[in-house]
């Protein structure tokens, strides 16, 4: 076990740890006057918590899970909720740098003095490779997030310890066995590879971050600003972190790649348009329902927009709260943070989540999680009687395009055989209908994930309706035209479970459907009694009209 003892004199005024004090002692203000604010510390990579004061009190609180005592020692091995988040947080250290950051705001030596005893008992304790020291903490992501109060105390600190434990980081982050191209923690990598590169005049690591980070721009953002890692919330994280790294080359008197300004631009474009009217991000993959971009992102030009890498955003309007709005899945087939939700859809109407994916819970390694990534916790059609083939591609098939309403056809063989899904939308009038086939003769069945809110008023004869409050939402479901019933609604169980938050998870109502040949699911907003016919391949809702095969 491995423990730092906290000193007594923490909490000492004056920028002195021991001793008498004579003289005039300098305020805080005049203290800080003295301190040089430098690149290194003052960013925005310090968490939100815990804050300086938190840590000097010995209280940590990492990744909103509650606070940690520290108390009078610091156990290196901790791992009091394990949670893998809470252990790669705790081992960047960044918790540490707020303490560095607070001293050159302030000028008080107790933090700095209080950041060097931490760092230093952190080196002698978690030597690379030696026994005892935990897998975790040199890992590719707490690696290069620990660079940066690493550095930020090396500006501050002249100690050979820590120039030789920044030069074993860089290293590492050099390593490219170790390097993960195409992903963020490849961005943090070399991130923090230029920082050890430029803080001490090795242009062989600075060059090496540069030449990677244009590759690795390359294929974790496509040409359309799509980013690849399927999850859009990381987009926001990319794009900030990219805008980290440009600054850091131009700091470093080196020219930013044109291709990684030009595609850190695009990815605002992605980011508007898989941010819904409430003004948080459409939870696909690892991605939390309680996102927001809080950053400009412009507007874009086109409601509707088709990315390659796999995704169909579409809304009514841009700045309307009320506007109705969806998103579709497809393409490459499930990596990095994405799930298997192809052919899958959400659907927001009317100022709220009608149609939910099962959310994101965490990176546990937990039965739930696994669960999370499933089929099962999406809106999708299963082939019945198949056998389903995780990492499946999937493509957009055919499209659609007019002023009140869109359609897209998608297909893969995800079970063997062509499982094909079109979905239209249209506007003004809020409707969604998708049509759900197989290859084959096979019959089809698909999930319907309503929002927690949504409760069950009636279910018969092939129509459910949902409703909250005054508000209602109905479904219906057809084949060839003829009602179909027998739809089983579950809350809870096995299949009614969603995580719109980290480490959330609540019951909510799913729609199943029986097998049919083909399905022919309608979603009509706001109603309990919309006027549905369906002849002559001709679909009509509350006087909207379309083809029943969709497109």
């Amino acid at each position: 076990m491995r423990r730092l003892a906290i000193p007594l004199a923490l909490m000492l005024a004056s920028g002195t740890a021991t001793g008498m004090v004579t003289g005039t002692v300098a305020g805080p203000a005049q203290a800080a006057d003295k301190v040089t604010r430098t690149a290194e510390c003052q960013g925005d990579w310090l968490p939100g918590t815990p804050t300086a004061e938190d840590v000097m009190k010995g209280e940590i609180s990492l990744v909103g899970l509650p606070a940690y005592k520290l108390g009078k020692t610091i156990n290196w091995d901790a791992s009091p909720y394990k949670n893998r988040s809470w252990e790669f947080v705790f081992q960047s250290l960044r918790w540490m740098g707020t303490l560095v950051v607070e001293y050159e705001n302030t000028g008080e030596q107790r933090y700095l003095d209080r950041a060097t005893e931490i760092t230093k008992d952190w080196v002698e304790h978690n030597k690379y490779g030696a026994r005892g020291t935990q897998p975790y903490v040199w890992k590719d992501h707490p690696v290069s997030l620990r660079t940066q109060p690493l550095l930020c105390l090396s500006r501050h600190v002249n100690a050979s310890w820590l120039k030789d434990s920044l030069a074993t980081h860089a290293k590492l982050l050099s390593n490219p066995s170790l390097y993960k191209k195409g992903h963020n923690h490849g961005i943090d990598q070399d991130i923090a590879l230029m920082g050890i590169g430029c803080r001490y005049g090795r242009k062989d690591w600075a060059n090496l971050a540069s030449s990677r980070l244009t590759s690795t721009v390359k294929l974790d953002v496509d040409s359309q600003g799509a980013l690849m890692e399927q999850a859009p919330r990381y987009a926001v994280y990319v794009y900030g972190r990219l805008q980290v790294a440009m600054t850091n080359m131009k700091a470093c008197d080196r020219k930013v790649p044109g291709a990684i300004a030009e595609r850190a631009e695009a990815l605002k474009s992605f980011i508007a348009h898989s941010t819904m009217p409430n003004g948080y991000m459409v939870p696909i993959g690892d991605g939390s329902a309680e996102t927001e971009p809080k950053m400009e992102t412009g507007t874009p030009k086109e409601e509707v927009k088709a990315y390659r890498a796999g995704y169909v955003f579409g809304r009514t309007a841009w700045g309307k709260p009320e506007s109705a709005y969806y998103s579709i899945r497809f393409g490459p087939g499930m990596k990095f943070h994405g799930h298997e939700d192809h052919l899958g859809v959400t659907y927001y109407a009317e100022g709220r989540d009608i149609l939910v994916d099962g959310g994101f819970h965490s990176y546990e390694k937990s039965s739930y999680r696994y669960w999370t990534l499933s089929p099962e916790a999406h809106n999708v059609p299963t082939v019945v009687g198949a056998r389903f083939r995780p990492r499946t591609a999937s493509k957009l098939a055919d499209t659609a395009y007019g002023k009140d309403r869109q359609a897209f056809k998608v297909t893969d063989k995800a079970y063997g055989v062509s499982r094909t899904r079109s979905v239209l939308v249209h506007h003004g009038d809020d409707v969604m209908a998708v049509l759900d086939t197989a290859s084959g003769g096979k019959k089809v069945s698909n999930i319907w994930r309503f929002a927690p809110s949504l409760k069950v008023v009636s279910n018969g004869g092939g129509k459910v309706v949902l409703g909250d409050g005054k508000f209602k939402v109905t479904l219906l479901q057809f084949s060839s035209c003829d009602r179909v019933g027998g739809q089983k609604v579950e809350r809870g169980g096995k299949l009614g479970w969603v995580s719109p938050t980290y480490l959330s998870k609540q019951a909510t109502n799913v729609v199943v459907s029986p097998a049919a040949k083909s399905l022919l699911t309608v979603i009509v907003p706001g109603t309990d009694s919309p006027e549905v016919s369906c002849s002559g391949g001709k679909v009509t809702v509350n006087g909207v009209s379309f083809s029943a095969g969709l497109i």
